[in-house]
């Protein structure tokens, strides 16, 4: 019989495994290695994953979702995500990470420069993995931007100087 500290170890290691395997799919994304991403997801298509990118419908089935990451790597000539308030919980064989993605990317170059114009987003992602002999592997990802307020909302909604 396994006391309360081999069960702590255990979750401790179970939430070190999955921590990695999350940052494991945003550096593969940086990379843009669909090989290594197509990987990190639940195996066979007999397995319904799913995925929302931000705006998008919703996509199900490993060959949809990874034709969508395919789409995102051929169009964007750089991405980088800065991870926070990460959390991870868990149940038996699955996994819930929710975090916020700092998201810079940048476009296809324009007029001869070496990069497109860099852009900043905000995503607010919840992540759930599955235990499998192989690891723990990506069942869905869903991706919800962040919406801030502006200066025309606040003069819209009467809490500015009035409408302009």
């Amino acid at each position: 019989m396994s006391g309360p500290r081999d069960e702590h170890a255990e979750a401790a290691a179970d939430i070190a495994a999955v921590e990695q395997a999350n940052t494991a799919f945003y550096e593969a994304m940086e990379r843009g290695d669909l090989d290594e991403l197509s990987g990190l997801w639940l195996p066979g298509e007999d397995l319904t994953v799913s995925c929302v990118h931000p705006g998008w419908p919703v996509l199900r089935g490993r060959g949809e979702v990874l034709r969508s990451y395919a789409l995102i790597m051929a169009n964007t000539e750089y991405i980088q995500f800065f991870l926070t308030d990460v959390s991870v919980s868990m149940t038996g064989g699955t996994a819930l990470v929710t975090c916020t993605e700092n998201i810079l990317s940048g476009g296809p170059a324009e007029d001869g420069n070496a990069l497109g114009p860099l852009v900043g987003q905000l995503v607010v992602a919840t992540n759930v993995f599955r235990r499998t002999p192989d690891g723990w592997k990506l069942w869905s990802h869903h991706g919800s931007p962040v919406l801030t307020e502006s200066d025309d909302d606040e003069n819209e909604n009467g809490n500015g100087e009035g409408a302009s």
